[in-house]
């Protein structure tokens, strides 16, 4: 029972009729990254399910060992936005749609987010009732790396995040394990990765899928000296100040070697990017639903495809790899006030309008 299709494979899984509504997504080469057909695919198969009696619950995996999801397609939309750009206008308003309705799903929704979840593998996931992650798992929003900012309600995670947690993350462009992922509220359990097998047979029968997660899951590897918990003191009184540059100037002058590195990384980014980032995150703290966040971040990155540093960014980091992004402007200190105000202009006759 179900499809098979190039991207995305669905199928009924369980007794009888069925029970588990499992979406597989199906590009293992590329990590599973995203294409506007996935987003399309996902949507209209949750649509179908919520109106399928024999569907009671809805797991989310990906295919091959070493991820969920990488994000979106970034060669493709390399190539689309030095065409113009409609294209992928188009798959953020339908990926952020579809992440509104992960949120909201009817069903129970449990996303597997073994290895490698990041940017819109994170808006599939992290927004989902059931957020399971592994010892394999590497948990990031890294858009600032390619002069993007933070979406698929991203920032809205990052904001909730313990502290000023979520605010290094964001800047940085850093990493999670899933000691971390929990702390900051991308996960809920973690369950080691050879017991998913096990898992997702539980699911196939369970009528009480939250109970059968909890029942399979363990305590998570403590993070260690690397982890945030124990880097809260140096990334709470850093990141509180109002700018990335008072930001990045305590940074430097804490006296402590992670700082200094973390400052590295921020000064490395985009610096139109972390500058839009901070703002976001900030605004985000006030906005009172995950569909005013999607709304804010639309605006965002329909900005973000009319400026210079996301072709760039995607260029350097995965075209040719060079690792050397020539940004415009240049520095923070080139970045001005109304620089960052762009992003969060109201867009005429195309807001997402999700709040």
């Amino acid at each position: 029972m179900g499809a098979e299709l190039a991207e995305v494979r669905t199928v009924l899984d369980g007794d009888g009729d069925g029970g588990l509504g499992r979406i597989v997504l199906n590009r293992p080469r590329a990590l599973n990254s995203l294409t506007h057909g996935m987003i399309t695919t996902i949507r209209a198969t949750l649509d179908d399910w919520i109106a399928d009696d024999r569907v009671r619950a809805v797991v989310l995996t990906g295919a091959g060992e070493r991820g969920l999801c990488a994000g979106a397609d970034l060669r493709a939309m390399h190539d689309e936005v030095r065409a113009g750009g409609a294209g992928t206008r188009a798959f953020f308003r339908d990926e952020y749609r579809l992440n509104a309705l992960i949120a909201r799903y009817p069903k129970p929704f449990v996303a597997l987010m073994d290895g490698i979840t990041m940017g819109g593998g994170i808006g599939l996931s992290a927004h989902s009732a059931l957020r399971v992650v592994t010892e394999r798992s590497t948990i990031a929003m890294p858009e600032t790396r390619i002069g993007l900012v933070p979406d698929v309600g991203g920032s809205r995670l990052l904001a909730r995040a313990p502290g000023e947690l979520g605010t290094h993350l964001g800047l940085t462009s850093a990493s999670m394990g899933p000691a971390d992922a929990l702390l900051c509220g991308f996960a809920d359990h973690f369950v080691p990765s050879a017991r998913l097998p096990e898992l997702l047979d539980a699911l196939a029968r369970s009528t009480d899928p939250a109970a059968t997660v909890a029942a399979h899951a363990e305590p998570a590897p403590p993070a260690g000296l690397a982890g945030l918990a124990g880097q809260r003191d140096w990334i709470d009184a850093c990141y509180a100040a109002d700018t990335v540059e008072e930001i990045v100037d305590r940074l430097l002058n804490s006296g402590v070697p992670e700082a200094k590195e973390s400052a590295e990384l921020v000064l490395g980014n985009s610096p139109t990017a972390v500058k839009v980032t901070l703002a976001a995150l900030r605004r985000a703290r006030t906005l009172s639903s995950l569909e005013a966040v999607l709304d804010q971040e639309y605006r965002i990155s329909c900005a973000a495809l009319d400026g210079h540093d996301l072709v760039e960014g995607i260029r350097a980091q995965v075209i040719d790899k060079d690792r050397s992004p020539q940004w415009s402007p240049r520095t923070l200190g080139d970045v001005t006030e109304a620089d960052v105000a762009r992003f969060f202009a109201p867009r005429e006759g195309d807001e997402l309008s999700l709040a």
